[in-house]
């Protein structure tokens, strides 16, 4: 389930939460499996509580993973992030939710979702995406 795993600002990647203390908790990376404490004055999301701005109002990070993996068939990504530009990130982005906000969402938003989306196929959590 997307409520398990975290987002935490400042750091990269994605991570699900393996204990709890009294003002902190510790989380795991979902790369490369390292653990490490997050103080509570740190700002910690779940994937769950994410939504994209659409022209219409908010869609859950889960609905728009799951149109992601259904356009990738449960596959990796078809567009090469490193080698795409705004353009091909937009018209991806597009493809799989029309009416997202192009005001409100830059390219740098587009590659965190779809780098998310990576994470989780690569890490078996292909059952998540959408859940």
């Amino acid at each position: 389930m997307l409520k398990e795993i975290l987002v935490i600002s400042g750091k990269s990647g994605l991570y699900k939460r393996v204990s709890r203390g009294k003002n902190f908790l510790i989380v795991e990376s979902l790369t490369d499996n390292k653990r490490i404490p997050v103080h509570m004055s740190e700002k910690v999301i779940s994937l769950s509580d994410i939504s994209v701005f659409t022209d219409d109002g908010d869609v859950p990070l889960g609905e728009v993973l799951a149109k992601i993996k259904e356009r990738e068939d449960g596959k990796t990504l078809s567009l090469d992030l490193s080698k795409a530009g705004t353009d091909e990130l937009r018209d991806y982005l597009a493809d799989v939710l029309p009416n997202f906000d192009r005001e409100r969402i830059y390219p740098k938003e587009i590659i965190k979702l779809l780098k998310w989306y990576e994470i989780l196929i690569a890490h078996g959590k292909v059952a998540s995406v959408g859940s």
